[in-house]
């Protein structure tokens, strides 16, 4: 006896098991869920890499190219885009699906590695990356003002604290902070360096080589052993203007004689405003949340903030708790 001899001896049982197998497969494809949009977890990384003060054609060429001639030669990558601006670069690599996000960061950080000897040497800081989902939208836009801190130190505070603390949340992928970061600009001045006999290569070989924070061994006695620890690295405009950037006849040149020094941000073309009834400030830094499911936060940035800051909700898709 075998399996098929059972259908073969009772050929009616046969007929009514297959025309309700039929049947059953018939209601159950009309009655399949169907999504014009459905929510799929595409294995998307971003890759951003900053280069202060290059030109968009400049940026593509030296920075996106040798990290799209490595990423290229990661298995399972679907596609590449990048997207080259003044000073900054962003790619956005597809991969099929597969892939296990996972397994696609550690490729990109290889490829990211392996493509350092061809970045340029005077890069501030290595390409970074971060797991993103095209399909994540921000929910919630949140503005800081103030009226007595500048605009870069609040960045830093919104970056630093506010977005640390909901980017830990259950449900939020992700935090975006926009804004400009607090920085210490150095405007050269071409009549004064060129009086001093000092070159502009020069003034930036000693800005950087007077800021540098190198060790300087150590005391051993028979008491103990002492530590030294310079303070190289300056973090203030009137350090900076007291750096000694060359000579004149004999007589040390200070970055002060050369050049105007001022705190300020990285970025003084970008200029965020924000205005709510009430509040005559009108500077903002913005805080943009995406989250993959609906999860209220207002509690835990009001109770974060420093006194002299102001938050306003002025966009949220959270629907109400009811």
């Amino acid at each position: 006896m075998n399996f098929s001899e059972p259908f073969i001896r009772r050929p009616v049982m046969t007929t009514v098991l297959t025309v309700s197998a039929i049947l059953f497969g018939i209601v159950s494809y009309f009655r399949l869920a169907v999504n014009d949009l459905p929510a799929v977890d595409y294995p998307v990384i971003q890759v951003q890499a900053d280069y202060p003060g290059a030109s968009p054609e400049t940026v593509a060429n030296n920075i996106a190219t040798p990290l799209e001639r490595q990423f290229m030669q990661i298995n399972g990558l679907e596609l590449v885009t990048s997207k080259s601006t003044q000073g900054h670069t962003s790619l956005t690599l597809q991969f099929v699906l597969s892939k296990s996000i996972d397994a696609a960061a550690t490729d990109v950080q290889t490829a990211i590695s392996q493509a350092t000897g061809s970045l340029p040497v005077d890069l501030p800081s290595p390409p970074t990356f971060s797991k993103t989902n095209p399909n994540d939208q921000p929910i919630m836009y949140i503005a800081l003002t103030s009226d007595s801190v500048t605009r870069g130190q609040l960045y830093d505070y919104g970056s630093t604290q506010i977005g640390q603390r909901i980017s830990i949340l259950p449900g939020v992928s992700r935090v975006s902070v926009f804004g400009t970061k607090s920085a210490i600009r150095i405007k050269a001045d071409p009549s004064a360096l060129w009086a001093r006999g000092i070159s502009i290569d020069d003034l930036a070989g000693a800005i950087k080589n007077g800021t540098s924070y190198l060790g300087a061994g150590q005391f051993d006695s028979e008491n103990g052993t002492t530590l030294l620890r310079p303070q190289g690295q300056l973090d203030s405009a009137s350090g900076y203007s007291n750096l000694i950037v060359g000579s004149n006849n004999g007589a040390p040149v200070y970055l002060r004689d050369v050049a105007q020094v001022q705190q300020s941000v990285q970025d003084e073309r970008l200029n965020m405003r924000f205005w709510a009834r009430g509040y005559p400030v009108p500077g903002a830094t913005v805080l943009a949340a995406s989250s993959t499911r609906c999860t209220m936060f207002r509690s835990l940035w009001q109770s974060h903030l420093c006194w002299s800051c102001w938050s306003f909700l002025y966009f949220s898709a959270v629907p109400p708790i009811r």
